[in-house]
């Protein structure tokens, strides 16, 4: 999709995308969940949300799959951290979504962005998670506008509460990179060049 026609939808669906943020940033302060430690978390999915529309042009390939790529990024840890179940968050989907259809393809989404149980960091995105990644329509661009916005936030806070997150991303990319990469034809699994280079250069 062109960024012209990508810009018409953003424009045109303004409404439902702030219904989408109000009921993400509830949701999280519902369950008393804070980002880096203070902030509210919806300034974590708001940055989510802003990645995917900003470079979204170039992996979303109709105007019905906008609306659930935005609803993914906004409540991509709503499972994982909100303790809402699969069940749970295709109800709220179809709620805001009002089709079943476009219900669907968002929470599949989410669902797969969900971490595994796991001890550790790695354990919770092991092979099994990566896989349902690279095996679900947008999901890899979901999870590349969550890693863009993590960096984004540690990068300018590198003098914050949690100075070591910019080297542990940098350390993680190679492998996380190739995990998320469906090296598929379909756009829809794709990953922005643009977007990469732009988080590589954060890392530096």
């Amino acid at each position: 999709m062109n960024q012209s026609s990508f810009q018409s939808l953003i424009d045109h669906y303004a409404l439902s995308i702030d219904r989408f943020r109000d009921a993400a940033w509830k949701l999280h302060e519902s369950v008393n969940q804070f980002y880096d430690g203070s902030l509210p978390y919806g300034y974590h999915l708001s940055m989510v949300a802003d990645a995917a529309l900003r470079w979204g042009h170039s992996v979303v390939v109709a105007p019905a799959d906008f609306l659930p790529v935005v609803f993914a990024a906004l409540f991509h840890d709503s499972i994982e951290d909100a303790r809402l179940s699969y069940n749970d968050l295709l109800r709220l989907a179809s709620s805001l979504l009002a089709d079943d259809a476009l219900a669907l393809t968002a929470t599949e989404i989410v669902y797969a962005l969900t971490n595994d149980k796991g001890r550790t960091r790695a354990e919770r995105a092991g092979e099994h998670y990566y896989a349902g990644i690279r095996s679900t329509p947008y999901a890899p661009f979901v999870k590349l506008c969550d890693r863009y916005a993590n960096t984004l936030h540690s990068h300018s806070d590198a003098s914050g509460k949690h100075p070591h997150m910019l080297r542990v991303y940098r350390s993680e990319w190679p492998h996380f990179i190739e995990a998320i990469n469906a090296h598929s034809s379909d756009p829809r699994f794709s990953l922005p060049s643009e977007m990469i280079a732009e988080i590589e250069s954060l890392m530096k």
